[in-house]
């Protein structure tokens, strides 16, 4: 056994597993910049306060699953368990709201959550997320909703499903929440449920045990309370999705984990990955910004699970990404070889083409080995001889023919093996 390992839940990634992972997260990206939504990179770690009071005091990922601690300023900072506050705190700070809107943003990179580890469940998890931010617009709604669609369309995946419902607004969600509330606490909850359902009753709507989720099947449903604003901006949202061709299913008892959401809220969920069957997801926040300490400008958002993608890939037996395999591998036979060939090397990846060298003493037979193993088209080999001769050999690892070519015009040999 190793003196060292990665902690508990948290995954490496390396080739060609990482390949696929690049991959992914490039696809899921790519969609979001095709639709006019610019990188944002934000820190790791942020003021405890700002998940505390942004995500929802009341909700497990603050109560049980932030990584906190004190910092040597006796600072309160946590990894950021989401990436949906750390955004809008940035637009907040940097006056981004005060230009055109919305601000349409996507961010990439690891957040951390204490949580039991298990097959799609990691205690850091890779996302890739977007916030449009500034325009209270059924049709942005849809915009957000196609564009996760669309990046998952494009890794090939389709055994996936679009869940969707609306979460209400301010006319409706406190008369719901009196009426739900009612309802729970007419039911034998244990005390730490019953504390919640006085705080936040649709938390309860949310727990995962079977035993409260048999209890509560009966609760009121909130898309039955609509306000008359709040369900024309479902319709609506609705029936842009029906014109796009996105495909989904309306389910009236989704509720998400985040306190911030409001109106349109959604999950892709893929039935492949058992449990942990969510692959993304997402919604409205209309009073997020004002909460902290911003203009009161709505927005909406998704997060979707790179590392739950690449498994849902897997389930359907799909593949994506190419390995870092090479193009030409450089055999080099003594070392002045080394020397000349790492002059070729350089100016071949220059020109675009993957290269990669035998390093230490293989000797000949090893080196060739080593050449087949590497994946590449292409071998350079190299010797003192060659050197005297002006010339190196260049061998189709395909077919096993090599060919002289003078050491001032390989590049271009090479080159043109490759073009197209």
């Amino acid at each position: 056994m190793t003196e060292f390992s990665a902690p508990k839940g948290v995954p490496d990634y390396f080739p060609p597993d990482s390949a696929q992972f690049v991959a992914v997260r490039s696809s899921l990206l790519g969609a979001a910049r095709r639709a006019g939504y610019g990188d944002i990179e934000l820190p790791v770690f942020e003021d405890t306060a700002l998940f505390a009071r942004g995500v929802g005091e009341s909700t497990d990922v603050v109560s049980k699953e932030m990584y906190t601690f004190a910092d040597r300023g006796d600072r309160s900072v946590t990894l950021r368990p989401e990436g949906t506050a750390g955004v809008v705190r940035a637009v907040i700070e940097h006056g981004l709201d005060r230009g055109a809107l919305p601000v349409k943003l996507c961010y990439a990179g690891p957040f951390f959550r204490y949580e039991r580890p298990q097959a799609g469940r990691y205690r850091q998890l890779q996302q890739v997320g977007v916030e449009a931010i500034g325009v209270d617009d059924p049709a942005l709604d849809a915009e957000v909703i196609a564009v996760a669609d669309a990046g998952f369309r494009s890794l090939g995946l389709d055994g996936f499903r679009l869940e969707i419902t609306s979460l209400g607004d301010e006319t409706c969600r406190p008369q719901y929440r009196e009426l739900l509330q009612e309802f729970l606490l007419g039911l034998d909850l244990d005390d730490d449920t019953r504390r919640r359902a006085q705080i936040n009753p649709l938390r309860v709507l949310d727990d995962k045990r079977p035993e409260v989720r048999a209890m509560t099947a009966g609760a009121p449903v909130l898309l039955d309370h609509l306000s008359g604003g709040a369900k024309q901006h479902f319709d609506t949202v609705l029936a842009h999705l029906d014109a796009i061709g996105v495909p989904y299913v309306v389910n009236p008892r989704m509720v998400r984990g985040l306190d911030y959401y409001t109106k349109t809220t959604f999950e892709f969920v893929h039935d492949g990955l058992g449990a942990q069957s969510g692959i993304g997801g997402g919604g409205r926040y209309d009073g997020l910004m004002r909460q902290l300490g911003g203009q009161d400008l709505s927005g909406i958002g998704f997060g979707l699970g790179v590392d739950r993608t690449l498994l849902a890939l897997r389930a359907e037996g799909k593949s994506v990404g190419e390995s870092a395999r090479c193009d030409v591998f450089c055999v080099p036979l003594s070392e002045a070889a080394k020397l000349r060939l790492a002059v070729l090397a350089a100016q071949l990846r220059s020109s675009g083409i993957r290269v990669d060298m035998a390093y230490g003493d293989r000797g000949l037979k090893g080196a060739m080995r080593a050449a087949d193993r590497s994946g590449a088209r292409v071998a350079l080999v190299l010797g003192d001889r060659d050197i005297e001769a002006g010339t190196a050999g260049v061998k189709d690892l395909a077919t096993g023919e090599q060919v002289s070519v003078p050491l001032d015009s390989v590049v271009g040999e090479v080159v043109s093996r490759f073009a197209g």
